[in-house]
C-alpha cells in the first residue's frame, strides 16, 4: 500500500495564513510588510506573530531598514521556503487528483 499524498503536505504551512504568506512572497524578490498584509488581508499583530514563526523555520527573511526616521521591514522567501512552498502544493495536487480519479471512477458505472 503506498503512502498517502497528505503525509508529504508540509505542517508549517498547513496553516492557511501562512501558506498564504508564502505564496504572496513567492510571486516577487520582495515586499514590503504593509503590501503583504493587504494582500492577505491580515491585521499587524497577526501577520507579526505568523512571519515570526517563518522565520524560525527559515521559510522568509525580515530586514529592516531605516528610511529618514521610519523603518521599513522587507521579506523575501527563502530557497527553503520556496521549496517547501513547491513541495506542498505538489502533495495538495496529488490529493486533488486522486479525488478527481475516484470521482472519474464512480461516474463511468
Amino acid at each position: 500500500m503506498s503512502s498517502h499524498p497528505r503525509h508529504d503536505l508540509d505542517p508549517v504551512l498547513e496553516s492557511p495564513i501562512r501558506l498564504s504568506i508564502v505564496a504572496a512572497l513567492a510571486e516577487v524578490e520582495r515586499a514590503d510588510f504593509a503590501t503583504v498584509r493587504d494582500t492577505i488581508a491580515i491585521s499587524d499583530s497577526a501577520l507579526s506573530k505568523q512571519l515570526t514563526h517563518l522565520e524560525d523555520v527559515e521559510y522568509v527573511v525580515i530586514d529592516k531598514e531605516r528610511a529618514g526616521r521610519r523603518t521599513k521591514t522587507w521579506l523575501s522567501l527563502t530557497e527553503t521556503g520556496d521549496q517547501a512552498l513547491r513541495s506542498h502544493l505538489d502533495a495538495l495536487q496529488r490529493i486533488v487528483d486522486s479525488a478527481a480519479r475516484r470521482g472519474a471512477a464512480t461516474t463511468d458505472r
